[in-house]
C-alpha cells in the first residue's frame, strides 16, 4: 500500500549537521544606525550548531544577543568558544555573556594565536580590569576552562566534532578554524590578508570544499592599496580562493563600518556575479548544511 502523502515519519527532512547563525558581522568596531540596518552594526559572533552542541566562532559585540537567546532557553549551558584572535572588537562580548554568570554553566574558550609568550586567561585579564571595565574574569560564574594552543593543531571536541586549523597574516596573529561535524564543515577565515595574486597552497588546502567559507572581506579592491598591512582582505581575494579550493557558499565577512547597507548591496552584488553563491554575511542570517 503507497503510504499517505506527507508522512512525518519519513518525509520529514533530517535535521542539518551544521545550522550556522551569523549574530556580528562587522569589524573593528560596532556600528549602530539607520544605515546599517539591514546587514547589522555588532563586530563578529557566529554560532554553529552541530547536532546537540554549541560552538562559537568569536566573542564580538554580538555575543551578547547570542547569550540572552541562550539564557532563555534551558540553562545551564556547555560550550566552546573558539578565538580568531584577541583584539578588542572579537573579545569585547564576552563581559557581557550572559551564561558566563551562570554557576551552573562551562565555557571552554581556546585561542590559537598566544602561547608559548603569553596565555589567554592573562589576555581576557588586561582587557576586563578597572577603570577599563568595572568587573574582572573572576566576576564570571560559569566554569572557565582557557585552553591555549598552536594554530596547525587539531581539536577534538567531542561528539563527533572536529576542529582544524592554521594560522593567519594579521597583526599580532590570528587563527582560521575549520568545523567539521557529520560531514559537514565550515572554514572561519576572518583578519587575515591576502594580497592580489596571493594564494598561499598551506590556505587553499585548509579551505578546500568547505560547504560553506566565512572570508574576510572588508575592503574593496579600489579601497585596499591604501591599506597594505591592516590585515584584512577584499571581496575580491575571498573568491578567487574559493575558485581554487572548490568551497560551497562564501559568506562575506568582516563588514568595514564605514560600509552601509547600499554599499554592501553593491559589494554583494558584484561578488555573486562573479562566482554565484557568494553573499554578504547579515545578522540574524542563518545557512543550514546538510550532512555529506
Amino acid at each position: 500500500m503507497p503510504k499517505p502523502p506527507g508522512d512525518l515519519l519519513t518525509d520529514t527532512p533530517p535535521p542539518p549537521a551544521i545550522l550556522a547563525r551569523f549574530w556580528g558581522v562587522r569589524g573593528s568596531i560596532a556600528c549602530p544606525g539607520p544605515d546599517t540596518l539591514r546587514y547589522g552594526g555588532n563586530t563578529p559572533c557566529v554560532a554553529l550548531r552541530c547536532g546537540e552542541r554549541q560552538v562559537i566562532l568569536d566573542a564580538g559585540s554580538g555575543l551578547r544577543a547570542l547569550g540572552l537567546s541562550l539564557a532563555a532557553g534551558p540553562m545551564p549551558v556547555s560550550l566552546d568558544l573558539l578565538l580568531s584572535h584577541c583584539h578588542v572588537d572579537h573579545l569585547i562580548g564576552l563581559p557581557f555573556f550572559q551564561p558566563a554568570f551562570d554557576p551552573g554553566s562551562t565555557l571552554r574558550l581556546w585561542a590559537g594565536h598566544l602561547t608559548p609568550e603569553t596565555h589567554l586567561a592573562r589576555m581576557l585579564a588586561q582587557l576586563m580590569v578597572p577603570p577599563l571595565l568595572p568587573i574582572t574574569p573572576e566576576t564570571f560564574l560559569a566554569g572557565m576552562d582557557y585552553r591555549d594552543f598552536l594554530a596547525g593543531a587539531t581539536l577534538d571536541l567531542g561528539d563527533g566534532i572536529t576542529v582544524t586549523t592554521t594560522p593567519l597574516n594579521h597583526p599580532g596573529g590570528a587563527t582560521a578554524y575549520r568545523v567539521s561535524h557529520r560531514g559537514a564543515s565550515v572554514a572561519y577565515v576572518t583578519d587575515h590578508e591576502q594580497g592580489p595574486g596571493e594564494l598561499p597552497d598551506r590556505l587553499v588546502a585548509f579551505v578546500r570544499d568547505a560547504d560553506l567559507m566565512i572570508i574576510d572581506a572588508t575592503f574593496t579592491p579600489a579601497e585596499y592599496p591604501g591599506r597594505i598591512g591592516w590585515g584584512h582582505s577584499t571581496w575580491e581575494a575571498g573568491v578567487r580562493l574559493a575558485e581554487r579550493a572548490g568551497v560551497g557558499q562564501v559568506a562575506l565577512f568582516h563588514h568595514d563600518p564605514a560600509h552601509d547597507d547600499d554599499a554592501l548591496d553593491a559589494l554583494a552584488a558584484e561578488a555573486a556575479a562573479r562566482r554565484p553563491g557568494t553573499f554578504a554575511a547579515r545578522e540574524g542570517q542563518v545557512v543550514a548544511l546538510a550532512e555529506r
